[in-house]
């Protein structure tokens, strides 16, 4: 039986939404990945609703919105959700309208929060009856030490989610999670997460857009294909991000897509069924091996099913001897 799913009509008319994260699936900072915007208009035209979710909470949804537009994605403010809205949600159904909430965070938290009837506060003096913590570029690190304080006194605590880098024109920078980090080992407690992979911002998005049978469409293994699986929801992995073969081989079930490809414009084809034959696995043009401990693929043919039959050879082979594959002399298709 096949690890990964199969379908016999594009992904676009298997399902009615696509979930999709942003940053290394639809854009790469302020560049949109090659090709995204085309795959994504043209999934609407044949009737994909799309919803881009994301974990990064300081900026508001108008502002996502207006940035998917300058890169030629057909986007309304009012499909872009939010760890910040997910996070306002978790708040809203355990406190009264009009609480205050003491806010260690960005504008796009702030929002959420108002928009959900509570009112952010930055001041102990105001007393808080809850903390947020979502991620906030220019936070003055008194308002950290006085929210910390807070948590360590016992308040409730949201945070909006706890991705330990994010990534930024310079490379690579710490996230929210890093300093969730720091908070909950002041205080001697963790934190009620709001994104991904908790269920707060997938329940959050198709209760702002609707749709039935929802796709999730990420590039990071423990958020966004984490996310999916734990709310039951099918998931795409686009090696257009963070995600290489060296993570891909070693993913464990709770983490892994029901597709695989190598970006977007797999949305307009059928996933085929890989094929086992004994230790040998069959996709397109490509047959997959694992010899002594290491990846073989011979064979030409679409890239992406060279990437379909490396999933399920590695997993094939993970479950069945609790390490991941070699794969030193593998390189995928150009």
């Amino acid at each position: 039986m096949s690890l990964l799913g199969r379908s016999d009509v594009p992904l676009r008319e298997a399902y009615d939404v696509a979930v999709l994260d942003l940053d290394g699936v639809v854009y790469r900072g302020r560049d949109a990945v090659p090709g995204a915007p085309e795959a994504l208009n043209a999934a609407q035209s044949v009737g994909m609703h799309l919803a881009f979710v994301t974990n990064n909470a300081s900026r508001p949804p108008a502002t996502v919105g207006e940035h998917l537009r300058s890169l030629g994605v057909e986007a309304r403010d009012e499909d872009v959700v939010n760890s910040a809205q997910a996070a306002a949600r978790l708040l809203a159904a355990q406190l009264d309208p009009g609480s205050k909430v003491f806010l260690i965070g960005g504008e796009g938290l702030e929002l959420a929060l108002r928009e959900r009837g509570l009112v952010p506060v930055s001041r102990v003096e105001d007393e808080p009856v809850a903390v947020v913590q979502g991620y906030g570029p220019d936070l003055p690190w008194k308002q950290v030490m006085a929210g910390a304080t807070l948590v360590h006194d016992g308040l409730p605590w949201v945070a909006s989610n706890t991705d330990l880098t994010i990534p930024t024109a310079s490379g690579t920078a710490p996230g929210n999670g890093a300093l969730v980090r720091l908070i909950a080992d002041f205080a001697g407690r963790e934190p009620e997460v709001a994104g991904k992979p908790e269920r707060a911002l997938f329940e959050e998005t198709l209760d702002r857009v609707g749709g039935e049978r929802p796709l999730v469409v990420g590039d990071r293994l423990d958020t966004d294909i984490e996310g999916g699986v734990t709310v039951g929801w099918d998931t795409l992995l686009v090696l257009t991000g963070v995600t290489g073969l060296e993570e891909l081989v070693a993913a464990e079930p709770h983490c892994r897509p029901t597709y695989v490809a190598p970006d977007l414009a797999t949305l307009a084809e059928p996933q085929p069924e890989a094929v086992h034959d004994g230790d040998r696995v069959s996709v397109g043009g490509w047959t997959a091996r694992v010899e002594d401990g290491t990846l073989q693929v011979d064979g030409e043919g679409a890239v992406a099913d060279w990437w379909r039959a490396v999933a399920e050879t590695a997993w094939t082979h993970l479950d069945a001897h609790g390490q991941p594959v070699a794969t030193d002399d593998v390189r995928p298709p150009e």
